[in-house]
């Protein structure tokens, strides 16, 4: 079965030839299978946020292949690379991107919109995701009548109505009190596993990456170790998180 992401020796250089240069990332490589829930994790300064942004075609890479779904989005133009990102990736931000003068109904349909989908298709997909989510009560609100975790919830089923190759979740819970942020990782949890949705995280929370099937840590630029979760609990996995990345620091 085909990799829904495949990493293969990604390098990131900020700075010209010739002066102070700053290697961001060194050699990376790393695969997500479908239906699987990654998190990425390391300190601040560790590369992380820089191979995200690669990887969902916010930056490039200086050297190194990025496989989604089969194609290598370091071979496409800017345009390509445009269409490539509404129809293939899904975003959850931390601060949750949400256009303030847009109902959550318009919020979540904005992806299809901006693929100029049939005005017939956009209100059953809405309506599909927003029931799955349970956000069939708010959809005709604003943004600014929202709490924290229907606005993450609202950013999730925008991630989710145009049924991508992945999501990408930055921090997701970064900006929610511990009720809203279990409440999301439940949801992203249960997207992954009754729909089989490839979900890849970047998090240093502990407790979020638990939800993950496996944890990739990264520092310096580099990967280096990586935790699988198997048939370990979610409290387990939890723990063994927190002593890795005891061991992981030193």
């Amino acid at each position: 079965m085909q990799k829904i992401v495949e990493v293969k020796n990604i390098e990131k250089i900020y700075g010209k030839a010739g002066e102070k240069q700053y290697k961001a990332l060194s050699d990376v490589n790393f695969e997500v299978e479908p239906g699987e829930f990654v998190g990425i994790m390391g300190a601040s300064g560790s590369g992380k946020t820089t191979l995200l942004n690669i990887l969902s075609t916010l930056d490039t890479p200086t050297s190194g292949q990025v496989h989604i779904g089969g194609q290598d989005i370091t071979k496409l133009n800017t345009n390509e690379m445009a269409d490539f990102r509404a129809n293939k990736i899904g975003f959850i931000f931390q601060d949750f991107n949400l256009l303030e003068n847009l109902t959550a109904y318009e919020n979540i349909a904005l992806p299809l919109a901006l693929q100029n989908t049939n005005a017939k298709k956009i209100d059953p997909a809405v309506n599909s995701i927003a029931e799955k989510l349970g956000l069939t009560d708010i959809l005709n609100h604003y943004p600014t009548e929202l709490s924290g975790g229907q606005k993450q919830r609202v950013a999730a089923a925008r991630a989710l109505v145009h049924d991508p190759s992945i999501i990408f979740g930055d921090e997701p819970t970064g900006a929610l009190d511990s009720k809203s942020a279990r409440a999301l990782l439940d949801t992203m949890s249960k997207i992954n596993h009754e729909d089989n949705v490839s979900i890849l995280l970047v998090t240093h929370d502990p407790f979020s990456a638990s939800y993950c099937d496996r944890i990739i840590f990264i520092k310096d630029g580099e990967i280096g170790q990586e935790l699988k979760k198997a048939d370990h609990s979610r409290g387990e996995f939890y723990q063994e998180i927190l002593d890795s990345l005891g061991t992981f620091a030193e």
